[in-house]
């Protein structure tokens, strides 16, 4: 049994940051942020998911650190972020863009990739002043707009009512976790990755999940069970990729199909071939490649004007 909140050695343990600060949102809460990389990097910015941290990106980060600046934080009441009483796809998007104030200059450009609610609070965002000055392009990563509990395939049964109602009471449940044991890992593994997710990617996942203090974990579920940001997709103009695996049963494929659909300038579609829902865990290579070709597509490079760089991308 494990009580550690992450992996505590190779790929999957968090790496140090090369600096670390405080964003202050609209309700003064305070969000830890750290940043990763060389300082003149073209940035990144990345947004967990539900019960996760920024530990959860740890392989993405150590790959786009090698030639970006990573800056990545943990949602409130994840990771090292307090908890506080506020739990809403506002204070989603306001907690987005005091990151964006706090860790970029007025004007720079960056690359933003959520995953999970982190997508979500990208599409709660869309619109903002913040995401209009700050986003250069986007990722959204095995996340969905709405119907999540009608959708979610983590109880095995037909789609309906019954189902719908299960999941709600399932992922809603105010149940502590308890420390991960060989059944919590199984769990874990069928809920939210790939059937052939190697035994140290379930276990980074399951220690980072397991950490989500239970009371956060609830205050959060409740938002998911009836969020509805379809509407904001409309405002998401900035070039957005979509990723997912298609074997993901917390947020099923037809999620990334549905947002592609709808997004304003949507730039690709990937399915990663029997993934779940936790890719940046499951396929670090694939994400870490998305977003590197964004950022090579999007932003503007070195010495290169502005001008020239929106001649070359579409």
């Amino acid at each position: 049994m494990s009580r550690l909140t992450h992996a505590p050695a190779g790929r999957y343990a968090p790496p140090a940051a090369r600096r670390e600060l405080v964003a202050v949102s609209a309700d003064g809460a305070r969000l830890h942020v750290e940043e990763h990389g060389e300082p003149d990097a073209p940035p990144v910015v990345l947004a967990h998911g539900w019960t996760c941290s920024t530990a959860f990106w740890a392989a993405p980060i150590r790959d786009l650190a090698a030639d970006h600046r990573v800056i990545a934080y943990d949602q409130r009441g994840h990771g090292r972020t307090p908890a506080t009483s506020r739990y809403s796809t506002t204070a989603l998007a306001d907690d987005l863009a005091a990151v964006l104030r706090a860790a970029l200059a007025p004007g720079e450009r960056a690359v933003l990739a959520g995953h999970s609610m982190g997508g979500m609070t990208i599409m709660a965002a869309a619109g903002r002043p913040e995401l209009d000055e700050h986003a250069a392009a986007v990722l959204l990563c095995s996340t969905g707009s709405s119907r999540l509990a009608a959708e979610a395939r983590v109880v095995p049964l037909r789609p309906g009512p019954l189902r719908t109602r299960l999941t709600r009471a399932l992922l809603g449940s105010r149940a502590p976790l308890g420390p991960v044991t060989p059944p919590a890992r199984q769990v874990l593994k069928y809920a939210t990755m790939g059937p052939g997710s190697a035994p140290d990617k379930v276990e980074a996942c399951a220690r980072i999940v397991h950490a989500c203090p239970t009371a956060v974990r609830h205050g959060w579920s409740r938002v998911l069970a009836e969020l509805d940001v379809d509407a904001r997709l409309a405002a998401l103009t900035a070039p957005t990729a979509v990723l997912a695996g298609t074997a993901d049963r917390l947020s099923p494929i037809v999620h990334a199909r549905r947002i592609a659909a709808a997004l304003p300038r949507c730039v690709g579609l990937t399915e990663l071939a029997g993934m779940g829902h936790m890719t940046p865990v499951e396929a670090p290579e694939a994400v870490a490649g998305a977003v590197r070709d964004l950022a090579r597509r999007y932003l503007v490079r070195p010495q290169e004007p502005r001008q020239q760089q929106e001649e070359r991308t579409p």
